[in-house]
């Protein structure tokens, strides 16, 4: 991208999410965290050398911070911080969210939640699917946050979730958001300009 996704500004969009109407001239990072907020008790957010940036934005939005000291051992390194500091924190589930993704809407998340909330016991996690696209944020419970810790340093959390994929309730959504990646300046551009796929 060649700069922070996280401080991209939080483009215009037209948007049925009210709430997400009151960050637009925030970060990603704000929206997401306003957005999660709504449907959590606490938003961590983990940070890598961009820790001394994001502090005002996840202060500011009443959420935590904590950070990777390695980052460059990869994201499952930084998943495995956050999914620690929920454990630490007394709770047995995690809704996990990336920055580089704009967060889901309203009527998304209540979905997944909803989901999450009636699973048996045999579902480890909810994940939405957007036309046949496994996407974010994904719902975990403590079986999935036990896997995502135990999962050797080499591992990559897709490689987890589809070793999984018996445990996992795919639940589509009609929102493109939760499989749309911001890797590249064109990526950012149709998002903006509302074209994104």
């Amino acid at each position: 991208m060649g700069r922070n996704k996280a401080l991209l500004p939080w483009p215009p969009l037209k948007s049925e999410d009210a709430t997400l109407d009151a960050v637009r001239t925030g970060t990603l990072l704000s929206a997401t965290i306003v957005a999660l907020s709504r449907w959590s008790e606490m938003v961590i957010v983990v940070a890598g050398e961009n820790e001394a940036a994001l502090r005002p934005i996840v202060y500011s939005r009443a959420a935590f911070l904590v950070r990777n000291p390695a980052p460059d051992q990869g994201q499952l390194s930084s998943l495995q911080i956050g999914l620690r500091k929920v454990l630490n924190r007394g709770r047995d589930a995690a809704m996990i969210a990336l920055v580089d993704r704009p967060p889901a809407r309203a009527a998304t998340l209540k979905t997944l939640v909803k989901a999450f909330e009636g699973r048996d016991r045999e579902t480890w996690s909810v994940v939405p699917e957007f036309q046949g696209k496994h996407g974010h944020p994904i719902l975990a419970g403590r079986e999935m946050i036990e896997a995502f810790l135990k999962a050797p340093a080499a591992a990559t959390a897709r490689e987890i979730e589809h070793a999984h994929q018996p445990r996992i309730a795919y639940v589509p959504v009609n929102d493109p958001r939760v499989t749309m990646n911001i890797n590249t300046p064109e990526d950012y551009d149709a998002l903006r300009s509302g074209s994104g796929r």
